[in-house]
């Protein structure tokens, strides 16, 4: 609860004929700090009162009154603007902070509700190609960010491990496996298998319809197709888990496409039940042309299933087995159209929870300069990537500070770090541009500077060299930068709600770099220890709340905050 912004409602409620709740979500941080601390625009009050939003600011300005936390009220055009207390802002932030730490920004807002993303899914007898990255690191953050707000989150990796691939791989295996190889270097033998069917099938079309055929099979439960399906999973999942381990990122559930092959007859039942299904050219689909969408194709004349089918199976089992809030699918805005389908058709399938489902989607990512191999054709490798940065932020460290203990694992932390931080810090729906020099430098909008002021900021802790205590003068924050630092601390409730709200964690990346920022400028101009005690307690007592906050933001974006660099 933020106590300026209740006793802003309070001064508001009797002027404004809206709740409690609608002042709340209106109630700005200007951009500015001229502008004041809050904000009440007044456009929405412009309707319905008949008169200029500055005119009602002017008009509300005669009527409010400033009370204990709020010292001045006055209006800029449009906007009524509040001026806290800055004495008792530091006393209830920083306080607040020391005493909640890593609970800090918590809440009760979904509590009692589930969130279900399906998040990475990446597909099985493949590389874990970098194209993979965003969707593991997006949903990984929305989880620990919807979690810290109260949500029960269920994380989903819905396995590409099903579906007429695993026919062309089983043809290739069966003609041209090689036992050793595949034992020895699983993922790239079953790449290699998979671009040779294609290259034989060239010259001979006819491996496309046994291909079409081992998959029937295995829809069908053929046990050899099975047995061999099995093993490609397997050795994909021991290959996925390095990854992940090194991302320290784990799921709840591994239920991919092939989970739901068991509901997939169930599901074609109830389509065709409630008359939405056609035929149209042999094939099955429900005809979307009146909601300008394609036809969504559930089964082909073969009969086999596509990944419409089992997308509808799979939210139709989520609800019935999570009852969820809101089913996040992380996946690639190539797949826009697809979902759109989907949704449509469980809509039209009269299923209520159809409007819960999003599309969380993200753009393309990009490198600028190769500077590590793609070991096979087009294809760049994402544990190459991740062990590619651990090498370059090692060797920073061993330029910058070759003399700091434990350089491997900062390293470790640093590399990881900062190609997750490239991936989250940009816009969602943009494409990135990878740059290994702006990616780690230190200075920079990056993770590894984000990274340092928290190293720093443990450095000044350390020099204190006593136990931080609550029990400091407020009266000695004076300064406008401390005054800014404080402000962006309480903020950090209200960005983590719009980042959940935005699905984007890029806006969560913004703060903590404006943070860091708005520190770094304070920390060049002012020192913080002194001879002076009072002083020195009251600003480690700021220095402790930067840090826990910074340390906080870092963890919800899936990033270590290491203490020494």
């Amino acid at each position: 609860m933020n106590r300026f912004v209740e006793e802003i409602k309070e001064i508001l409620k009797t002027e404004v004929d809206l709740s409690e709740e609608e002042i709340e979500r209106i109630i700005e941080i200007p951009p500015e700090e001229k502008l004041g601390d809050y904000a009440f625009p007044c456009f929405i009050l412009a309707k319905r009162l008949k008169k200029s939003p500055e005119k009602i600011a002017s008009n509300l300005l005669e009527k409010l009154k400033p009370k204990d936390l709020i010292e001045k009220i006055y209006s800029i055009g449009p906007y009524v603007n509040f001026r806290v207390n800055k004495k008792k802002l530091a006393e209830f932030v920083l306080t607040d902070i020391f005493e909640k730490n890593k609970s800090y920004g918590k809440d009760i807002l979904g509590e009692g509700k589930t969130i279900v993303i399906d998040f990475s899914s990446p597909n099985i007898a493949k590389p874990f190609g970098v194209g993979h990255l965003r969707s593991t690191v997006i949903g990984n953050s929305l989880y620990k960010i919807f979690e810290h707000l109260g949500y029960k989150c269920i994380g989903v990796n819905h396995l590409g491990d099903w579906g007429t691939q695993f026919g062309k791989l089983i043809v290739a295996y069966k003609n041209w496996g090689d036992e050793k190889k595949l034992s020895s270097d699983p993922i790239m033998t079953l790449f290699d298998l998979y671009v040779k069917f294609h290259q034989e099938a060239e010259k001979k079309p006819e491996l496309e319809d046994d291909a079409r055929s081992w998959f029937k099979k295995l829809e069908n439960g053929d046990e050899e197709a099975k047995k061999i399906w099995q093993r490609f999973k397997d050795y994909s999942l021991k290959e996925f888990e390095k990854i992940y381990l090194m991302l320290e990122i784990s799921f709840d559930s591994y239920a991919g496409e092939s989970f739901y092959n068991k509901y997939i007859d169930q599901t074609i039942e109830e389509v065709q039940k409630k008359g939405l299904a056609e035929k149209s050219q042999d094939a099955l689909v429900v005809n979307l042309k009146k909601f300008n969408l394609p036809v969504c194709l559930l089964r082909k004349k073969d009969e086999a299933t596509l990944y419409a089918t089992r997308d509808i199976t799979a939210a139709i089992y989520r609800y019935k087995t999570y009852r969820f809030h809101k089913l996040l699918y992380v996946v690639g805005s190539a797949q826009k159209l697809h979902f759109q389908q989907v949704f449509k058709v469980l809509e039209l399938m009269g299923y209520p929870w159809a409007k819960d489902l999003v599309h969380v989607d993200f753009g393309w990512i990009k490198f600028e300069k190769k500077i590590l191999s793609t070991r096979k054709g087009d294809v760049i490798f994402l544990e190459d990537v991740l062990k590619k940065s651990i090498e370059i932020a090692l060797d920073i460290i061993q330029k910058k500070n070759p003399d700091l203990e434990k350089k491997d694992e900062v390293a470790f932390e640093v590399g990881i770090g900062a190609v997750v931080f490239a991936d989250l810090s940009t816009k969602r729906q943009k494409d990135i541009n990878f740059d290994w020099e702006e990616v780690l430098d230190f200075e920079g909008q990056t993770g590894p500077y984000i990274q340092y002021t928290h190293a720093r900021l443990c450095s000044l802790i350390r020099k204190y060299g006593k136990p931080v205590k609550k029990d400091v003068d407020f009266s000695v924050f004076s300064l406008e930068e401390e005054y800014s630092i404080i402000k962006k601390l309480d903020d950090f409730p209200r960005k983590i709600k719009i980042t959940a709200e935005m699905y984007e964690p890029s806006i969560l990346c913004s703060y903590l770099l404006d943070l860091c920022s708005v520190f770094n400028r304070f920390y060049q101009k002012e020192r913080i220890i002194t001879d002076d005690k009072n002083s020195t307690d009251s600003r480690i007592f700021m220095i402790k709340g930067v840090k826990t906050v910074i340390e906080l933001g870092l963890n919800l974006l899936g990033i270590k905050a290491p203490e020494r660099m």
